[in-house]
């Protein structure tokens, strides 16, 4: 029988204790490496913290009006349905909670935004052209001639624009969606939304917060509004014609009982249109009473529907400012350097080793 002991591949305390103090020697005789490294991550950290420009953040902050079901109107309303009118109820029930926190960081509101027209150094210009000019995007394209030409007017119809100029708004949707802008609640248990625009131009970052707000707001209050808006033109047309009708069959009742002035009594056929129009009177009379109603319910609707969006706070200038300091420059970069340096003379003897 073998008696001989097997090996023992276990490292004791001193081996680590040895292999420790290897690894120190060898790093520590790399110190300069390891230094000049350091000084030069903290240049480029201090290089960039002098090139970058600052950001500016703008916020905007607004509450949303929630109208729950038509309260004490509900059977007052209810009448308007045997006109066919549906008086309560929204036409912007789809826009809520974070659906209108979407809508703020849709294609077509980011792009209306740019349009809207803002004035910078005395002149009348689109957030979109501010936003070309701060990124310097016409130097770039002073030597092609589809883009030297390119110039996004204020309010310019966004459907008539061409395939270039779509491709240039998508650019800016997509930068400004994806970095720049930022729209939700602040905490969930406050119903309280803001919107945040980040941009390296304090000014831009202002106007297109405060554009991208009345943008919205007019379009979902209009949304909202809609039928409440649709309904009370309808019932102000029907209330016109019923009065003209109304005014229309007096006369003619004032008209007939002149052709039947001193008439025989045994002539009563002669009276009939008096009768008739008398008829139309109260008739028309009754129908304008209740449109009338229903028109003054219509319009309690619609201011009842709006505004739908109230701003609490707008963007002040100077607005809220990040950059990297220069201090803080120079200890990420040179920190950074440092364990890089660190990680790639490790890796090197290892490599050296197994070799």
């Amino acid at each position: 029988m073998d008696n001989t002991p097997l090996e023992n591949n276990e490292i004791t305390l001193k081996e680590l204790i040895q292999k420790t103090k290897e690894w120190y020697l060898y790093l520590l005789s790399k110190w300069k490496i390891i230094v000049l490294t350091g000084i030069i991550g903290a240049t480029l950290g201090l290089t960039y913290s002098i090139v970058k420009k600052p950001i500016y953040t703008a916020t905007l902050t607004f509450a949303m009006e929630d109208e729950k079901g038509s309260g004490g109107l509900g059977g007052a309303l209810g009448l308007a349905s045997s006109f066919g009118l549906d008086l309560g109820g929204s036409g912007g029930g789809i826009f809520t909670g974070s659906n209108l926190t979407e809508l703020f960081k849709s294609r077509s509101m980011v792009e209306k935004t740019l349009l809207s027209p803002v004035i910078v150094d005395g002149k009348v210009i689109s957030l979109a052209e501010m936003y070309i000019q701060d990124n310097k995007w016409r130097k770039k394209w002073s030597d092609d001639p589809k883009l030297a030409t390119i110039k996004f007017l204020p309010n310019a119809k966004r459907e008539k624009f061409t395939r270039v100029e779509d491709s240039i708004m998508g650019i800016m949707y997509s930068n400004l969606s994806k970095v720049g802008l930022s729209v939700g609640p602040k905490d969930k248990k406050v119903a309280v939304i803001s919107i945040d625009v980040s941009s390296t131009n304090e000014l831009f970052a202002k106007y297109f917060c405060e554009a991208l707000a009345k943008q919205v707001g007019a379009f979902y209050v209009t949304t909202k509004s809609k039928k409440a808006r649709i309904n009370m033109d309808i019932l102000e047309h029907q209330v016109d014609s019923i009065r003209a009708e109304l005014n229309s069959a007096i006369t003619g009742v004032a008209v007939a009982n002149d052709n039947a002035f001193n008439l025989n009594p045994a002539m009563n056929v002669r009276r009939a249109p008096s009768a008739r129009r008398q008829v139309d009177v109260q008739a028309n009379t009754a129908i304008l009473t209740e449109l009338v109603k229903q028109a003054e319910l219509a319009k309690v609707t619609l201011r009842r529907e709006t505004p739908l969006i109230q701003i609490i706070d707008r963007p002040i200038l100077p607005l809220t400012k990040e950059r990297l300091g220069k201090a803080k420059g120079i200890i990420i970069g040179g920190m950074t350097f440092s364990f890089l340096a660190l990680f790639f003379l490790i890796f090197k003897r290892m490599l050296s080793g197994l070799l």
